[in-house]
């Protein structure tokens, strides 16, 4: 194959892909996401309580702007849950996606 050929095929596939078990430590790696992920969650539901608890003080007190902050912080929560929730499914799906582009 001459040189042309060959950088040409290599900038097309450069034949790399994701593989399991090519560096020591992935068990150590994955179990320190998981509680990155575990305390991020512990900490949504804080935040919840929280918003929830601003919300209802606003609500019985009379102050909007308490009972709105309160209410964009159980929004936040709620969708930093959904998020943390789905990661592993979203980096999935664009993962699958991106392997599919040629």
């Amino acid at each position: 194959m001459p040189l042309l050929e060959t950088v040409r095929y290599l900038a097309y596939d450069p034949g790399i892909t994701p593989s399991g078990g090519g560096l020591p430590g992935l068990a150590v790696l994955k179990n320190v996401v998981n509680s990155i992920n575990l305390f991020a969650i512990v900490a949504v539901v804080g935040a919840l309580a929280v918003s929830l608890g601003v919300w209802a003080w606003g609500h019985h007190t009379g102050g909007h702007q308490a009972e709105a902050n309160g209410k964009k912080g159980a929004v936040v929560a709620a969708g930093a849950a959904l998020g943390l929730g789905a990661a592993n499914g979203i980096v999935a799906f664009f993962s699958a996606l991106g392997s599919q582009v040629h």
